[in-house]
């Protein structure tokens, strides 16, 4: 009787956190942005997706420097084809639709307070 009552309370415990995700979307967009696929978004766009300089190196035009672009403001198509599309630095991901969309809304919610005063400082243009 007793192991009836153990069992069935521990199958009531497995079937309400069924439905919970081990991690949220959110979380789960942060932890593909820090690592996709061995190299890091952030390496060359930011923490938040801002841009940064990759390389600066000298040669015969003088300082260069590589800059990875900023990418707060990509719409979810062409971040999807960024990341598995050639680019001559950026290597290829590989990445489902449903891995974008995570990035793409990470990158979203991190930067919400940007993207609402772009969006204010555009409307009132």
């Amino acid at each position: 009787m007793k192991r009836s009552l153990l069992f069935l309370s521990c199958l009531l415990v497995l079937n309400l956190s069924a439905d919970e995700d081990f991690i949220s979307h959110y979380e789960y967009g942060e932890m593909l942005y820090h690592n996709p696929r061995g190299v890091s978004c952030s390496q060359c766009h930011g923490e938040s997706g801002e841009g940064t300089t990759i390389v600066e190196f000298r040669d015969i035009h003088g300082k260069q420097a590589i800059q990875g672009p900023d990418i707060r403001q990509e719409n979810l198509s062409s971040m999807f084809n960024a990341v598995n599309g050639y680019h001559k630095i950026m290597p290829r991901y590989y990445l489902t639709e449903e891995e974008v969309k995570a990035i793409y809304d990470y990158l979203q919610e991190k930067n919400r307070e940007y993207l609402s005063k772009i969006q204010e400082r555009n409307s009132t243009k």
